[in-house]
């Protein structure tokens, strides 16, 4: 599977230049970016949840663990993780485990965790479990720029 079609329009769209790097197939994204020889800081994972206002993609560094509560509290919901079903339903292009933290793309808020916002190069699922997106952390900011923003995360 290459590159998730919506993701690459996404892109495309936006002028972003990035690279695509592959790695072996993992099952989570700490082996990703072990596989990928890249800093679990840098990959930037998301989680999807939703709540009676819809889903919310809450990303977080691959080296940390969403924390619910932090995450209620400071945006005020009560959030759940979405079924695998409403994934694939949302994510048709994508394999499961494999989602790109660009919510906008997929028209899905985003919250992002802090944690992202000063690294110098950022890395992220394409779609699959075998290649990753890296671009700028300037280019990343610039993507997420209506995101949502807090400290939500407890690194592992």
């Amino acid at each position: 599977m290459a590159v998730a079609t919506t993701l690459q329009d996404y892109l495309d769209r936006w002028g972003v230049k990035y690279d695509v790097v592959p790695h072996s197939r993992t099952d989570s994204s700490l082996k990703t970016a072990e596989s990928a020889h890249v800093s679990g800081e840098k990959l930037a994972k998301c989680v999807v949840t939703e709540d009676y206002r819809g889903y919310l993609m809450v990303v977080v560094p691959a080296s940390h663990q969403v924390e619910f509560s932090l995450l209620d509290d400071q945006l005020d919901r009560r959030l759940a993780l979405a079924t695998e079903q409403e994934l694939t339903d949302i994510f048709s292009d994508c394999e499961l485990g494999a989602i790109p933290p660009l919510g906008e793309a997929y028209g899905i808020d985003v919250a992002l965790d802090n944690s992202l916002l000063n690294c110098g190069d950022v890395y992220f699922e394409a779609g699959d479990h075998t290649e990753l997106i890296h671009l700028s952390g300037d280019d990343f900011r610039d993507l997420m720029a209506g995101a949502e923003r807090g400290q939500f995360s407890r690194h592992l």
